[in-house]
């Protein structure tokens, strides 16, 4: 479970869900890649994800979570979620819209929750590393127990 002293919402959400979790903590003085939060916590490329934010032509938002090594495919993360479209949210906009800064956004826990795709990557795996909702912090997690927790889809959404 969590350490007590770490409580971000994603941590407070998984506590209240009841499900199994793990807060890794790493040296953080801002904004990090992900490749570097990889290198820090000791873990392979491919069990650390980053969680994107989108959005399509009418401003609705979409969130896709991908290994911190690969881009998103914008056309497949739209065919994914019914739409024609998506670009990338503006980095200053991403405190306003998720409620967590740049470099600690966690899919759990945003100011609302938004559709969610997980590249299909991480469906059959034990365990995923992704963002706790703080610089510094990690959640590691099963990542069919995120998807049920909050509706998340499979699919594949990265760049070949």
């Amino acid at each position: 479970m969590a350490k007590k002293h770490i409580k971000t919402n994603a941590v407070r959400l998984l506590e209240s869900a009841g499900l199994d979790f793990e807060v890794k903590m790493y040296e953080s003085d801002g904004f990090m890649d992900g490749v570097s939060v990889a290198e820090k916590l000791g873990q392979n490329l491919d069990e650390v994800y980053k969680t994107l934010v989108t959005e399509n032509k009418k401003h609705e938002k979409f969130v896709f979570v991908v290994p911190v090594s690969k881009e998103l495919d914008l056309k497949k993360c739209a065919a994914s979620v019914g739409q024609k479209s998506l670009e990338m949210i503006h980095v200053k906009n991403i405190t306003r819209v998720t409620g967590y800064v740049r470099g600690g956004c966690s899919p759990i826990g945003m100011k609302k929750l938004f559709k969610t795709v997980i590249d299909a990557s991480a469906e059959n795996k034990e365990s995923i590393f992704f963002s706790g909702g703080k610089l510094g912090v990690q959640i590691k997690m099963n990542p069919k127990d995120l998807a049920e927790l909050i509706d998340i889809d499979f699919a594949d959404i990265v760049k070949q």
